[in-house]
């Protein structure tokens, strides 16, 4: 009989974001807690990292409080506590400068969390040994991560190499992310058995979702292979997009003859029912029932499932506009099944040209989105690649890390013919320090750096939400949007016939001198909110769906002759610059073809929009933030 010892690791945090937008308040983390505790069959709870700090402050509370209430009950009860970060991109969705990333380790040591679990969504061994460095030196466990992605260059070999080189640098354990659910077991077992062999002492923890279906017997492989820890969820938030239930593989684990800890059912239930409690008073809200089914037609595409929800939106969003365009020139329109086979086809036929990024946060994204733009521009008689958002161009550039494949020659060519050059570098070299400059914001306002440079961290690793929370601005806008959800209806508790949600773009701003009010759009884990925020004793606006722009009133120059449109190629969010560098275009600026005119938001990405026309800027007929259609006018020339 095999008596190999298994441990679990409670995923509580990721249960919560695979399957919605928030995760539970402190006060409701710190009573289900101690019942975890009760449970007696956990060696590690997964208690922050990713969206769990962003989504503090959109509730309006302090996320360095909720870490250091939440962890505290498994500190004391010898429990280990592990959070997730995307190392170059810390716990945020975009590169963070090194000053900022070894802080963060520190903070979160002295928080009470024990375990950094980094990955890079590119699997470059740079930026997850600066991890592996900095998290050692902040004295916390550095567990090094390989996103696992099945394709012909993400071999069992080239795993165990990565898994060797990690080692190497420095790495405590080594942690395989499943995160799309569709490693194979037999190649699984092969990557375990091949870092096994090598380092026999080392743990290795296993972390899948069950989306696809193969989770359940690749735990039971890996666990055969060598593995020690096996990330689990449980009810009512196992299974679908999120991950396989605790009681499940606990059965199969014990049948198969492995050590295995008791659970203790009367505390299970306790935080069964909890659950359901927080879901019932407001979390169900944010989840939206798509997550809670599984879908073997990821398989083919390799896409996580936790972007299955968003991916449906923009599917209906996008069919909506491509069947208005359809419908215009008499041609057959499209089911969303049918908009859906395209885009997984898709995805499949241009992740190899894109050199194979891992499918997970951003990359995934990325891929998802260009896929889902070639799609609607072939089916408009146009040639693929016409549209490639710029975050997209960072990952082909490799400014974010170098892709595991050899990009196409037909990328490259586009990338020559765009004028882009090619990073070779440090990825983390691109982004200077910047602490100094926060400690200035933070004295000029008066505000506290806190318990361990814990507030100077939280502002500098998440800027824009962190001012809106020191606003009330966050707060308001949370208390009133749940308000309005629970008037209405949605996710789990939505009725019979939902209302429709209206999606708000982001737009980078920050906070000006004078400490006047502002208006910023924010993204969180793809989640797209307006705040306004005040200082001082000044009234804060909230967070709401932005309203309707109104069309620019500019003055026209006098021109003679017809008048020239630029067109929207995409319906989304128009804005005249993405980030407070660019000089917006204005009336009465000279244009040339190629020149850009600003962006479209679609999807989470900004797609860059220049003009097809040589003239002078008569009129700018859509203001930043605005909503538009495919072909309405953006810019009129003469």
């Amino acid at each position: 009989m095999n008596k190999k010892k298994i441990q679990f690791s409670l995923v509580y945090r990721d249960m919560w974001q695979s399957s919605g937008k928030y995760v539970p308040r402190v006060d409701q983390l710190v009573k289900v807690a101690p019942h975890i505790v009760e449970m007696g069959c956990f060696a590690r709870v997964e208690t922050n990292g990713g969206g769990f700090e962003q989504i503090n402050l959109l509730f309006g509370e302090n996320p360095n409080k909720s870490v250091r209430e939440w962890t505290k009950p498994f500190n004391e009860a010898g429990i280990q506590t592990h959070m997730l970060e995307r190392a170059l991109n810390g716990i945020r969705m975009s590169p963070v400068p090194a000053d900022v990333r070894k802080l963060m380790f520190k903070v979160k040591k002295k928080q009470g969390t024990d375990i950094a679990r980094s990955f890079c969504g590119l699997n470059d061994p740079r930026n997850i040994i600066d991890s592996v460095r900095y998290a050692k030196e902040g004295g916390m466990i550095a567990q090094a991560t390989l996103s696992l992605t099945y394709s012909k260059v993400h071999t069992a070999e080239s795993y165990i190499a990565l898994a060797d080189e990690l080692i190497q640098a420095g790495a405590d354990e080594i942690c395989l992310k499943d995160m799309a659910g569709i490693g194979r077991p037999a190649w699984l077992g092969k990557i375990v058995k091949g870092i096994r062999a090598k380092y026999p002492d080392i743990p290795l923890e296993y972390h899948s979702h069950s989306g696809p279906g193969f989770a359940m017997a690749n735990i039971l492989e890996v666990c055969r292979a060598g593995v020690d820890y096996i990330d689990v969820a449980m009810e009512p938030l196992s299974w679908g997009t999120g991950h396989v239930d605790l009681l499940a593989v606990h059965a199969m684990l014990k049948d198969d003859g492995f050590d295995v800890p008791d659970i203790n059912m009367e505390a299970y239930m306790k935080v069964r029912s909890l659950t359901q409690e927080f879901i019932d008073d407001f979390l169900g809200y944010y989840i939206d029932p798509k997550n809670r089914y599984m879908n073997s037609m990821l398989i083919g595409p390799g896409l996580p499932g936790g972007m299955m929800g968003s991916l449906m939106a923009d599917l209906e969003n996008n069919l909506a506009s491509l069947n208005k365009w359809l419908a215009k020139r008499n041609k057959p329109q499209l089911t969303q099944d049918d908009l859906l086979i395209k885009l997984f086809n898709e995805v499949e036929y241009i992740w190899p040209m894109l050199g194979y990024p891992p499918l997970v946060t951003p990359y995934s994204q990325y891929v998802k989105n260009l896929a889902l733009m070639n799609v609607m521009q072939l089916e408009k008689g146009e040639e693929r690649w016409s549209m490639i958002a710029d975050n997209i161009w960072d990952m082909l550039l490799g400014k974010g890390g170098k892709l595991p494949g050899e990009l196409h020659p037909e990328i490259i060519a586009l990338a020559k013919k765009a004028g882009k050059e090619f990073y070779t570098g440090h990825p983390q070299d691109l982004y200077p320090d910047k602490l100094d400059e926060f400690r200035k914001e933070m004295i000029e306002k008066g505000w506290d750096f806190g318990q361990d440079d814990e507030e100077l961290f939280e502002l500098a690793m998440h800027p824009e939400q962190y001012r809106a929370y020191k606003s009330g601005a966050a707060k308001k806008a949370f208390e009133e949007d749940l308000a309005k959800r629970r008037a209405e209806g949605g996710g789990l508790n939505a009725p019979v016939n939902p209302p429709a949600v209206v999606a708000v773009a982001p737009e980078a701003s920050s906070a000006p001198a004078n400490f006047a009010p502002t208006t910023m759009y924010i993204d969180v884990e793809g989640e797209k909110y307006r705040v306004t925020v005040s200082y001082g004793e000044q009234a804060a606006s909230g967070l709401a769906p932005a309203a309707p722009a109104a069309k620019a009133e500019v003055a026209a120059p006098v021109i003679t002759g017809e008048l020239k449109e630029i067109l929207a190629p995409l319906e989304g969010k128009f804005y005249l610059t993405k980030e407070s560098s660019e000089t917006a275009l204005k009336v009465g600026d000279i244009i040339k073809p190629g020149d850009l005119i600003g962006y479209v938001e679609a999807m989470k990405t900004f797609n860059a929009i220049r003009s097809d026309k040589a003239g002078k800027v008569v009129e700018i007929c859509c203001t930043s933030g605005s909503e538009i259609e495919e072909d309405d006018v953006l810019v009129k020339i003469g």
